[in-house]
């Protein structure tokens, strides 16, 4: 599969372990499986990332572009985890905060599945004089 519908099945795979998790009984073997699919699944895109920013941008700034992504996750997880408390302190449960991944991760899903993996179109730039 294409690396921008292999992002969206992660994204989506991500949606349905939590959704599973949330509904079905907890117990000590459930808790075992879902933390095996989330560790398998969690860093499984830095991969299909990274290739797909090499295809479309080249490999000339990967370093740079690559450092982008990753900042850019990283204010992502500071968010999230300063979300979950705030909510957390609110509501006194966690359930909106698990609510709210499954939402982001299809909304992931979404973004990602009608990306073009083809380098971008890039005017010619004129030398300065």
């Amino acid at each position: 599969a294409p690396k921008q519908k292999f992002l969206a099945l992660i994204y989506i795979g991500r949606s349905i372990a939590v959704t599973a998790f949330l509904l079905l009984p907890q117990t000590p073997a459930s808790v075992v499986i879902f933390a095996c699919v989330m560790g398998v699944l969690w860093l499984s895109t830095v991969p299909p990332t990274n290739a797909l920013v090499a295809i479309m941008f080249g490999t000339r700034y990967l370093g740079m572009l690559g450092g982008i992504v990753f900042l850019s996750h990283q204010i992502g997880s500071f968010l999230g985890v300063w979300l979950g408390g705030y909510l957390r302190d609110q509501t006194g449960s966690y359930d909106i905060v698990w609510w709210l991944g499954v939402a982001l991760g299809i909304l992931a899903a979404i973004v990602h599945w009608p990306i073009a993996e083809r380098p971008v179109a890039r005017d010619a730039t004129v030398p300065a004089e």
